[in-house]
């Protein structure tokens, strides 16, 4: 079907709705059975969660392949090539295989959903579970789309799952409060396999519980059977698991929400293989970064896909921690379905000057709409992204940082950008 990478890819892009009308998972479990159920062979350990799926699939991806392990992942989205979603040790899949298993699956389409495609996620989940079956990897890393109870991934049966954090967000498909949203990521729990929660709202806390309750499973909570001490100033923590204590271990990644990240990461990781030493955690976490999460381009601009009011609070806290004495100019671009005023409040607070602009998507939320949730005193208006980072970033004082958040869809399209500009 397809002949070139191009003619694929320009294809499943367009797979925005999912032509299929059956119930939820079915495409993907009639397209898995007739490619002889893939996704029963491998090992993998799920991810779930509203905020740090991605940081956290980044740090138990450097500890497992310290300790030596072949390690696939499969995260969205992808920053500038659909092949960055499927890795195996960080590389991509090839184009040639990505053409190869886009095509097996496009004729299982044909032959069991009479040519009604899913979805590109349930496309792409399919061709990750195709290719890693294939490979033989020791464990795949698997980052779910939305939710996770309804998810395409949630096929999987996982030797460990992970949910990192609940806030309310996709909230016509999730539910429209921390409840509902808690028991759509719960979904991902599966009977007797080992869930690893670094939820801290109670009332999302309990619902989890009562799941991992039903399911027999082990729980392992962020202050609660995790027990962790951060020194934020220096981004370093101590974790203790049972009668396991890990002292002092240094994380690249800025922030206080990213040493929970990590904190889950070493548990999840150990839980998979209890062999692993904490040389390996430690070398493993010094190691872990992730693209356009509080990702320094210069010195003077930051990338952050805050894309969440929990987002954006942690986009916020990192910088007064790491910058408290700069002024913060913010642009700002985001889809439609999220509450923006919250975030737009919290940038309010702490901002020299607001920028609102907007991404060429269907669902774009317009810099207008943007700008209007926003009360700050110095605030621009600027379609055009590309015209207003470039205008703002030549003229940056010394003392201003320019902080480039909201969807990370946005935030691969800058990023592309100033790559090419700083090339």
């Amino acid at each position: 079907m397809f002949g070139t990478m191009q003619d694929c890819t320009d294809f499943i892009f367009t797979l925005r709705a999912s032509q299929f009308k059956g119930q939820p998972l079915e495409a993907a479990q009639k397209l898995l059975a007739a490619l002889g159920h893939p996704e029963g062979q491998t090992t993998f350990i799920h991810i779930a969660g509203s905020n740090g799926k991605g940081s956290t699939v980044n740090a138990i991806r450097e500890i497992l392949m310290t300790h030596g392990l072949t390690v696939g992942a499969f995260v969205s989205p992808h920053l500038e090539r659909a092949n960055e979603r499927i890795t195996i040790n960080k590389r991509e899949i090839s184009d040639e295989d990505f053409l190869r298993i886009a095509n097996q699956v496009a004729d299982a389409v044909h032959a069991q959903l009479d040519g009604q495609f899913p979805s590109f996620f349930e496309f792409v989940t399919v061709m990750m579970f195709v290719y890693f079956a294939e490979q033989k990897l020791d464990v795949a890393l698997i980052e779910t789309g939305i939710g996770g109870r309804l998810d395409t991934t949630n096929v999987l049966t996982p030797a460990v799952s992970v949910i990192t954090t609940v806030s309310l967000e996709h909230t016509e498909m999730l539910g429209d409060t921390l409840e509902k949203v808690a028991s759509e990521k719960a979904g991902i729990i599966k009977q007797g396999k080992p869930v690893v929660v670094g939820v801290r709202q109670r009332e999302a806390r309990h619902v989890i519980q009562e799941v991992a309750q039903r399911q027999e499973t082990p729980l392992y909570m962020l202050d609660d059977q995790i027990i962790l001490e951060k020194n934020p100033l220096v981004q370093t923590m101590t974790v203790q698991l049972e009668d396991i204590r890990f002292q002092d271990i240094k994380v690249a990644m800025a922030g206080d929400h990213q040493l929970d990240n990590a904190a889950l990461a070493i548990v999840a990781a150990r839980l998979f293989d209890n062999s692993i030493t904490e040389e390996t955690i430690r070398k493993g976490l010094a190691k872990a970064s992730w693209a356009g999460r509080f990702e320094c381009m210069t010195p003077q601009i930051i990338l952050d896909g805050a894309h969440n009011s929990e987002g954006t609070q942690a986009l916020v806290d990192t910088l007064q921690q790491t910058a408290p004495n700069k002024r913060y100019i913010f642009v700002y671009a985001a889809l439609q379905d999220k509450d923006h005023s919250i975030s737009v409040g919290m940038m309010d607070r702490v901002a020299s000057e607001m920028c609102f602009t907007e991404i060429d998507l269907p669902r774009k939320a317009s810099a207008a709409q943007l700008a209007s949730e926003s009360n700050h005193a110095r605030k621009i208006v600027n379609p055009d992204w590309r015209a207003l980072i470039e205008e703002k970033r030549h003229h940056l004082a010394e003392d201003e940082l320019l902080i480039i958040t909201g969807s990370l869809y946005f935030i691969a399209e800058v990023r592309a950008h100033l790559q090419g500009v700083f090339a």
